[in-house]
């Protein structure tokens, strides 16, 4: 079957997942919170960004790859995280992280994933990024950073935009809890969904197995959808905390969820290794402004690398990004898009449709090299 022929955007992908995937699953994974306006100025932010056309440059053959934080890589973006990650599809997290190992390009793992770090280390070659929802208890913490650097992770992604739990409306009245648990009204959707529904029979029923092994230590009863573990730990690190990540983490440090200039500026001096600019793709608060026009701010703030993520949804994304001044862009949904749409085809499929819309779109505006493609911009800035 030509993948290409059947799914050669996103769209395709995602309405094809729509149907494989129970309903409350889809709301999980495509819902943010509120109103949900932030994920239409994501996507306005995107759209604006303009590119001159070329002509008479002759052939182009773009190169799209890329160095970040002293390693290189043949394209330039990645895997984001993604709470509960094997709910969307069973064995998502082995899967993606297979495909990044295969494929060169950073994995990352969180923290409230249905896999444990140790369940993922012999998947993730050398690729292996590991995002920590901070635990309060400084025990918990170094046991948590101790598992991941002993299964091979090499860089720490800490997360400091979830201050406390959003509401995510459409999620919750998906019917989604956790853990979850299959309701009557839910049993029913599951059984329209045969391959999903077969898979989840096989691994179980997905947990955050990670803090499941910390059970002990957290005197919690049934969390609302939007909950989890991870907030009853610790909701809001200040820099104190990433002081003390710095001084037990001896691999890369990267902050998540930064929007303010300051804050970026600051990074550095802290011993932070990159900074990753995104709105949680609109799934925290829905009055923020968009992550790309953050970009244009935290570029002149920091010589620090600048990953970027929310509302990525194809290779030209991926340029306009860059060429504002993000050197790697990370998505999570789309990756699970695929996977929802083509099971354990579907990240070497995404991935392949990325390539081929960049090597398009850049040969159409005469960009041989990523370093091109802020001279190309209708207005550079």
């Amino acid at each position: 079957m030509d993948l290409h022929a059947r799914y050669p955007a996103l769209s395709d992908l995602k309405a094809r997942a729509r149907r494989r995937i129970p309903h409350f699953v889809w709301e999980y994974l495509d819902s943010a919170t509120g109103s949900e306006t932030i994920t239409t100025r994501n996507r306005a932010a995107l759209d604006a960004v303009l590119f001159r056309p070329a002509a008479l440059r002759g052939e182009i053959k773009p190169d799209l790859a890329t160095q970040l934080m002293g390693r290189d890589h043949p394209v330039p973006f990645g895997i984001a995280p993604l709470g509960m990650s094997g709910l969307i599809w069973p064995e998502a997290e082995r899967l993606l992280a297979r495909h990044a190992a295969r494929a060169g390009i950073p994995y990352t793992l969180s923290t409230v994933a249905t896999r444990t770090p140790e369940e993922v280390a012999r998947d993730i070659g050398d690729q292996g990024w590991f995002q920590m929802y901070p635990p309060r208890a400084a025990e918990m913490r170094d046991d948590m950073l101790k598992r991941a650097r002993e299964a091979g992770f090499h860089t720490l992604v800490l997360t400091v935009d979830v201050p406390a739990a959003s509401r995510r409306e459409r999620q919750t009245r998906g019917g989604l809890v956790q853990p979850p648990r299959l309701t009557p009204r839910l049993l029913a959707q599951v059984a329209m969904c045969p391959a999903w529904a077969l898979g989840i029979k096989a691994t179980g029923m997905p947990r955050m197995r990670l803090m499941d092994s910390y059970a002990d230590q957290t005197k919690t009863g049934p969390l609302p959808s939007t909950a989890h573990v991870g907030y009853l730990l610790r909701a809001a690190p200040d820099w104190d905390y990433v002081r003390a990540l710095r001084e037990r983490w001896q691999g890369k440090l990267v902050l998540k969820g930064v929007m303010e200039a300051e804050v970026a500026a600051q990074a550095a001096g802290e011993g932070v290794d990159a900074v990753w600019v995104s709105n949680h793709a609109g799934r925290q608060f829905d009055g923020s402004t968009a992550s790309l026009d953050a970009v244009r701010d935290i570029r002149g703030a920091t010589t620090l690398p600048l990953i970027f993520d929310s509302g990525v949804t194809g290779g030209l994304d991926v340029m306009r990004a860059l060429a504002l001044g993000a050197d790697f862009v990370m998505m999570g949904r789309p990756w699970h898009y695929a996977l929802g749409a083509l099971g354990r085809e579907g990240p070497a499929h995404w991935h392949d449709v990325l390539v081929k819309d960049m090597t398009s779109n850049m040969a159409q505006i005469g960009a041989s090299r990523l370093s091109d493609l802020a001279g190309r911009l209708v207005s550079p800035t």
